[in-house]
């Protein structure tokens, strides 16, 4: 209906916030997410609330605020269909962003209920960092205090004096001015190439269980995200071998954040200001084997493979690594290793909400969501894969895919008692029409 400008009430001096090294490793991308409403409250009102507590938050820097899109759409909540990710959200409820680092489109629905999305320039912001935006925004609205003060202190993110880096963490990026020419095959590859299409399904709390069982042995039991990660993997493997791909390499790459490790040993007021840390704290460890040899596998010892991978990068030592490292980068453009060479291999990039409390914390004064997900554009080439809490069934999880459609659709063929489209009637079973008056 219209776009305006949303800004800061107080003007401030303008001034300029550089990245840190951490923000370096991440290449120009945007990234979403969505959170859908049911109260019938008056949308006017909810609409204008939401803009008065928008100009509260800054990010920074130069005060001339973001984009703030009103649509309205002719159908119900429990009438959308979330699993045509592409066609029935992506392509309408997600804003376009234009300039800056944050656009945001409010969708009134015709039941009364809401969607509001936003995209974020990630060079800016990591989840958890959208998580904390996102709740005290949430906590504005409502008069209430911010979840937490934002952070922007650069001390724990600054190179050390006397730089220092092993082999396992230059391997992790690669300057895009080294990016060799591409050596795949068009036709061969062609079913592993962008554009990717994005589906959305849900995990049934039992079945999840399942996996973790099967994930676990010796007494060690594996978490449901290790062991959730751990048969995408493998699945992605036998997808390479089905569809022709032989000898090729199946990376799988695991987001860990570095609030907690780079705050270790310097007391609690130091983890306080690491917790509210803005911006992108995060190294992307990753793992490549033969996807032969990784269908073989047991799935246990393929959660073996995960959960090492991801311990020996919560640690504060890599991080400072990390940071020395990129400081003898400068001032190139950073991307992760795996989905830079592609010359027989293929990567996917599996990330967890399920920590965030995205469900619990956003409410605006009008009750909490009923479904909230992240979102990537189709343009982004990284393979993206991210569960998160399900407000239907608090033991299931909903399940964001960015992958190549073939590979989609293998896994729909191959593992569809574990995954789910989430079409309308999954809502359904917590959004019932003649109940609750949505």
């Amino acid at each position: 209906m219209k776009t305006e400008v949303v800004a800061p009430k107080q003007q401030r001096s303008d001034h300029r916030l550089p990245l840190t090294n951490l923000d370096m490793l991440v290449p120009p991308i945007d990234l979403g997410c969505f959170f859908c409403y049911k109260k019938p409250y008056n949308q006017v009102d909810m609409v204008d609330a939401l803009k008065t507590s928008l100009s509260q938050p800054e990010i920074h820097c130069n005060y001339k605020g973001v984009d703030f899109t009103e649509a309205a759409a002719d159908v119900k909540l429990w009438e959308l269909d979330f699993y045509n990710h592409d066609e029935n959200i992506g392509g309408k409820f997600i804003p376009q962003k234009h300039h800056g680092v944050l656009a945001i489109q409010v969708t009134m629905l015709k039941c009364g209920g809401m969607v509001i999305a936003c995209l974020f320039d990630h060079r800016v912001i990591d989840g958890y960092s959208i998580n904390m935006f996102t709740t005290s925004w949430a906590n504005m609205t409502r008069s209430q205090p911010p979840s937490l003060v934002p952070n922007f202190d650069r001390s724990n993110l600054k190179p050390r004096h006397s730089k220092h880096y092993t082999p396992s963490v230059t391997n992790m990026f690669l300057p895009l001015s080294k990016l060799p020419s591409p050596q795949c095959d068009p036709e061969t590859d062609s079913d592993l190439n962008p554009p990717f299409i994005n589906r959305m399904y849900y995990m049934e709390g039992d079945q999840i269980k399942r996996l973790q069982v099967l994930a676990s042995e010796n007494g060690i039991t594996r978490s449901k995200v290790e062991s959730f990660a751990s048969f995408l993997w493998k699945i992605t493997a036998s997808f390479l071998e089905d569809s022709g791909h032989q000898g090729y390499i199946c990376n799988i790459a695991v987001p860990v954040d570095g609030r907690r490790s780079l705050s270790e040993g310097e007391g609690v007021e130091k983890e306080k200001l690491m917790a509210a840390r803005c911006g992108n704290v995060c190294s992307m460890p990753f793992q490549g084997i033969r996807a032969k040899d990784l269908v073989d596998k047991p799935l246990s010892s393929v959660a073996n493979e995960v959960h090492d991978l991801s311990e020996k990068a919560a640690t504060k030592e890599h991080f400072k690594q990390l940071i020395d490292w990129v400081e003898d980068q400068k001032p190139n453009m950073l991307i992760s290793r795996p989905f830079a060479l592609k010359e027989k291999a293929f990567s996917i990039m599996v990330s967890s909400g399920l920590r965030f409390s995205l469900l619990g914390n956003m409410d605006f004064g009008w009750g909490t969501p009923v479904l909230t997900s992240c979102h990537v554009p189709t343009s982004r080439m990284d393979c993206h894969v991210m569960p998160m809490p399900s407000s239907i069934n608090e033991n299931d999880w909903v399940v964001y895919m960015h992958l190549p459609k073939k590979q989609l659709d293998y896994i729909e063929a191959h593992a569809g008692h574990l995954f789910k489209p989430l079409t309308a009637g999954y809502l359904q079973r917590g959004l019932n029409p003649r109940i609750s008056r949505i």
